[in-house]
């Protein structure tokens, strides 16, 4: 009997690399349902831990969910390039800004993460089982996006959080996932909120993902990820007049460093 299980697993096994390598809606969807699979049953496991270890929600708990999702790399093997990470060692509060692509930042998210740093995501996130349940547990800060008046409250309290906990905070500014190989134009908030704490802005960029993952091709495959951390922009003196020039001083400048880092030399080169 255990002979005969032991053989259907292994013919189901191979069927299903032979479908993979044949066909890549398949190897997509396997692919991308392993990865949800992953999230969800490795959040299940990490929320005791969390719970165990900090006894509930706080930034601390990101230092186990950070050494947790680093593993998932080698499930997809994808390898990551990491470029200035010293710029992250700023005194005191900062908001970090990073472009992004899709539901695979989280693990290029963790990959650089510096310590005491909480993110803001979608309020969306907060009802995605035990996903959301460690995210929470995690510090992360939820906003709705639909909601102007809501965002700019929930904004004002990350400022406050920023002074009295000494945290920074990771904004991904083009407010939705464009997985284009380009950067969809920057919203205000991070950048106001930046120089209403007059605290630096350090922009991260990662490069386009487009060469191994499309989920409009069906793309999923191995792949190098460059990660480059930028220095920090300083906005001590600005004032609200001087948000629009650091969004697009920004929007530019991270804008040529994912043509450089994607392998676009002459993209970048008419960007700036």
């Amino acid at each position: 009997m255990e002979l005969g299980w032991l053989l259907w697993g292994t013919a189901v096994l191979l069927l299903l690399h032979v479908l993979m390598e044949l066909s890549p809606a398949v190897n997509f969807v396997l692919r991308i349902g392993f990865y949800y699979l992953l999230c969800i049953v490795v959040s299940a496991l990490t929320v005791p831990v969390c719970l165990l270890v900090n006894g509930g929600r706080t930034v601390k708990n990101m230092r186990i969910i950070r050494t947790v999702v680093r593993t998932f790399k080698y499930f997809f093997g994808l390898r990551f390039e990491v470029e200035g990470l010293e710029h992250f060692k700023v005194e005191g509060p900062a908001i970090i800004v990073s472009n992004h692509q899709s539901t695979l930042d989280m693990m290029g998210l963790m990959e650089v993460l510096p310590d005491d740093c909480v993110q803001v995501g979608k309020k969306e996130l907060m009802y995605a089982g035990t996903v959301g349940l460690v995210i929470y547990l995690g510090g992360v800060i939820f906003i709705n996006r639909k909601s102007t008046t809501s965002a700019k409250m929930v904004m004002a309290e990350v400022a406050k959080t920023m002074a009295t906990d000494n945290v920074k905070v990771w904004v991904y500014p083009e407010g939705t996932r464009n997985c284009t190989g380009d950067l969809l134009p920057f919203k205000k908030g991070a950048f106001h909120l930046a120089v209403q704490a007059q605290v630096p802005v350090i922009p991260v960029v990662y490069s386009s993902f487009t060469t191994f993952y499309n989920p409009k091709t069906n793309l999923f495959t191995s792949g190098k990820i460059k990660v480059k951390v930028l220095p920090p922009i300083d906005t001590k003196g600005l004032t609200s007049d001087d948000v629009s020039d650091l969004t697009e001083r920004c929007f530019r400048t991270m804008r040529e460093t994912l043509f450089m880092l994607s392998g676009n030399p002459s993209k970048a080169k008419d960007s700036s």
